[in-house]
């Protein structure tokens, strides 16, 4: 789709999707790795041992192919509701950068643009970090004289579109675990729901005005043991992967090889891995599941199933599409009912979840879309 300012998603002229980014190539990978981290004075001797992730994949990040697939999903979605605003695609981190798409955009005309970010819960690094990209963006091009606007979609994790491709992943992974192990034993299988570990004090400040980052992770987690009701019984708990950082500094735990180990010692032979935390199969999940614990399960005798991400299961995208057309129409002033699975329910749809003063990180960083609080 090209730019169309006369948008039938009224404010928007556009809509971007906006992911983190990563290396197509070995060359990549360093300078992708500096971007990341820049700012905190990593050499790059350690950016290169960090990189043995990307380089046992042949220097390419899976995350880059798997959003022009969503793009895809996307685009055809809203093809099919007529919608025709642009679909663009951006990154915080690698090409295509998002101040590069949406200049490109603005030459087009575009001027007002919804971000479909690719986190699904509330934390700094999964949210706020996202508005703060939007803010030094904006800020970027109006210094070249091009003034535009971005907004966001609602954090989805507890969007029926989302929760119902979880329920969906979870039914396969059980079905598929139950024919390599034969037949379910509650006393010696357990289900893992893992998600990217994040540091204790952004888990804190993600509960400033949500149930945090921790809380809708296990909201969602309850909603899906209640619809699968009797097809599940297993225990299942929350557990995390990717610990990065000083290891002085606290992080969410248990990790999930450490939480193997601990089972097997206590009886459990065989494990389901729910990717909860992660939208597609990029590095966390190709690495730190399908390479790393797999080898754990396999060192420790365990039976080992990984459940698939949502990816572009067609709730979802129908979800995401459900969730840009509620935007715009709050944006419109229209009355919206915002639906969703969990007690926490769709935080303050007025405001698309977001205040100035929720999941708090760099403070002198202006961030895009804010609000005074969450409840004004």
């Amino acid at each position: 789709m090209g730019a169309v300012t006369t948008s039938n998603l009224k404010p928007f002229d556009a809509v971007v999707l906006m992911s983190f980014g990563g290396p197509e190539k070995p060359e990549e990978v360093v300078p992708f790795l500096q971007n990341v981290t820049r700012g905190r004075g990593i050499p790059d001797e350690r950016l290169e041992e960090v990189g043995e992730h990307y380089f046992s994949f042949g220097g390419r990040s899976p995350i880059n192919e798997q959003n022009r697939a969503l793009k895809s999903a996307l685009e055809a979605a809203f093809e099919a509701r007529g919608i025709d605003a642009a679909l663009l695609w951006g990154n915080r981190n690698w090409a295509p950068f998002l101040s590069d798409v949406l200049r490109a955009q603005a030459a087009e005309g575009a001027r007002s643009f919804l971000a479909i970010d690719t986190s699904a819960y509330s934390s700094y690094s999964s949210c706020r970090q996202y508005r703060e990209d939007f803010g030094a963006v904006t800020a970027q091009l109006a210094e070249e004289g091009i003034s535009v606007e971005i907004d966001k979609i609602r954090q989805y994790y507890n969007h029926p579109g989302f929760a119902a491709a979880e329920l969906d992943a979870v039914r396969q992974a059980l079905a598929d675990f139950t024919a390599q192990v034969g037949e379910i034993d509650p006393a010696q299988h357990r289900l893992l729901y893992v998600t990217h570990s994040i540091p204790t004090a952004m888990q804190r400040a993600s509960e400033a005005r949500t149930a945090g980052y921790r809380g809708q992770h296990q909201q969602l987690i309850d909603w899906i043991a209640e619809q699968l009701g009797q097809e599940l019984i297993l225990e299942s708990e929350l557990v995390y992967c990717s610990r990065s950082g000083p290891p002085q500094v606290p992080w969410l735990e248990p990790d999930v090889n450490d939480r193997m180990e601990e089972l097997k010692e206590d009886g459990v032979t065989g494990v389901i891995l729910v990717p909860i935390g992660f939208v597609s199969d990029h590095m966390e999940v190709k690495f730190d599941l399908d390479t790393e614990a797999k080898e754990t399960a396999e060192r420790l005798g365990m039976a080992f199933t990984r459940a698939a991400t949502v990816g572009t299961h067609e709730a979802f995208v129908s979800g995401l599409v459900d969730l840009v057309e509620e935007r715009a129409a709050q944006r419109r002033g229209e009355s919206v009912e915002a639906p969703a699975v969990t007690p926490e329910g769709a935080l303050q749809p007025g405001t698309g979840a977001c205040s100035i003063d929720c999941c708090l990180g760099m403070k002198d960083r202006p961030v895009l879309p804010q609000w005074e609080s969450a409840a004004g």
